[in-house]
Formats: C-alpha cells, sequence, structure tokens
C-alpha cells in the first residue's frame, strides 16, 4: 500500500486522481486543494508520495515541494509542460503533464513504487546516504550524511564535524539529530558525542580514535555496551 497526497486547486483535477487510484487499487490517498492545510497533513503523517500541481492558487508547487519533508516522494502534475525543468530540479520522481490518461498515470506510479523499494533495500542493508537540512546562522544547509564525521552536543545546540575539517550549528537537541541519522552508520557513544562508523581509526574501553584527525571522543559508561558491540 502507498500512502499518497494529492493536492490541486481543481476539484475535477483531484476527481481524476481519485479514479485513477481507485483503479490501481493499493493507493490511500488523501486530497487537498488547499496548499497549507495539505501540508499541515503531510508533516503529520509524512506519506509516501505526494501528487503536487505546478500551480497553485496561493504558492507554486515548486516551492511547496521544497517544503516537504526529505524522504516525500514528489510527482508533478501541470498543464505547462515548460515546468518540467524546474520539476526535475527539486528531484520530482515524474512529471505529469495534464490531460494525461491512466496508462501514465499507472507508469508514474510504478516509478515512485521502484524509488520506494529501493530505499528499503537500502535501509536494510544500512548504507543509505541521506541529505536533509539544517538551519544555521539564519540560513538553511543540506547536509549529506556522507561528509559527517561526527555530532556534538552543546547546550542546546548540535555541532555537525564534516570530513572537510568545517563544522555547522544548529539549534536542536542531540536526540533529534541522532533520529535524523541513518542507524547502521552513526552510534551514540556519550550523552554529548555521536559518531560516525565509518570515521572510528580505533577504540578502547573509554575512548574512539577519529581516523587523519586523531582526535579522541569519549565513550559514556551509560553508552559503552551498546557502542563496543556496534564499533568495528
Amino acid at each position: 500500500m502507498i500512502r499518497c497526497t494529492a493536492i490541486d486547486d481543481e476539484p475535477i483535477a483531484l476527481d481524476i486522481v481519485r479514479n485513477f487510484c481507485q483503479r490501481l487499487g493499493h493507493i490511500e490517498l488523501d486530497t487537498f486543494t488547499s496548499p497549507q492545510e495539505a501540508m499541515k497533513h503531510i508533516v503529520a503523517t509524512r506519506p509516501d508520495l505526494v501528487l503536487l500541481d505546478v500551480e497553485l492558487n496561493s504558492i507554486s508547487g515548486i516551492d511547496l515541494a521544497k517544503q516537504m519533508p526529505e524522504e516525500t516522494l514528489v510527482i508533478f502534475t501541470t498543464a505547462y509542460a515548460q515546468y518540467a525543468i524546474d520539476g526535475f530540479e527539486v528531484n520530482a520522481i515524474d512529471f505529469l503533464h495534464k490531460p494525461y490518461f491512466f496508462a501514465r498515470f499507472e507508469r508514474a506510479i510504478r516509478k515512485a513504487e521502484e524509488a520506494l523499494k529501493a530505499r528499503e533495500l537500502a535501509h536494510k542493508a544500512g548504507d543509505i546516504d541521506r541529505t536533509f537540512t539544517l538551519k544555521s546562522d539564519y540560513k538553511n544547509v543540506v547536509v549529506s550524511t556522507r561528509d559527517i564525521v561526527y555530532v556534538e552536543s552543546i547546550d542546546n545546540y548540535v555541532k555537525v564535524h564534516f570530513y572537510n575539517g568545517t563544522h555547522i550549528m544548529t539549534k536542536m537537541t542531540l536526540r533529534q539529530m541522532c533520529e535524523m541519522l541513518p542507524p547502521k552508520q552513526f552510534i551514540r557513544i556519550h550523552r554529548s558525542y555521536v559518531v560516525a562508523l565509518r570515521c572510528v581509526d580505533s577504540y578502547t574501553a573509554t575512548e574512539v580514535v577519529i581516523q587523519h584527525t586523531g582526535q579522541r571522543l569519549p565513550i559514556g559508561k551509560t553508552y559503552a555496551a551498546e557502542a563496543l558491540e556496534k564499533l568495528p
């Protein structure tokens, strides 16, 4: 079952999507004409897929897609073909040019299914690199997990240290940061530290040594048993 949300300011367009989803039979669909209400729903329920009209009354669908959770797949729908390039720039799975027929809709859904299956396999294997956006110094910074060496908790902030020697600060808890990181790639070793397993050069019962820099990070007593079990 694919959990899908459709957003379009034309009720007739949503009726078509609803009919096509019913024909496919394995899509759980919610529909919205209001982008604001749709975003509240998307943030709360995290659907697998969003079918999104590019030209909405109050906001561009391209801009709306940029506000969605990183893991949400997007298929754009519009009567204006010139928006296709903009759609793919925000990593849309597909672009449906209105009016589209059932066969074309089914093909787009299959592409989404393939992407979801690939993601599930990658998560099971623990080898997925994720990207997400962090707010730092009044800017939105796109971060890739493959670039992170370790994360440090400092008061109400976390300091994210990167492989190239740079870092950024963002306001969140270390627990919140852990929820964003692939659990098979990162491990919490201390109440103040999370480290990328691939960046550990060596370790003892009380500390890990980071590759290249030789930096030493402590292993807290509370986290020692789990850390020593997972460290390579």
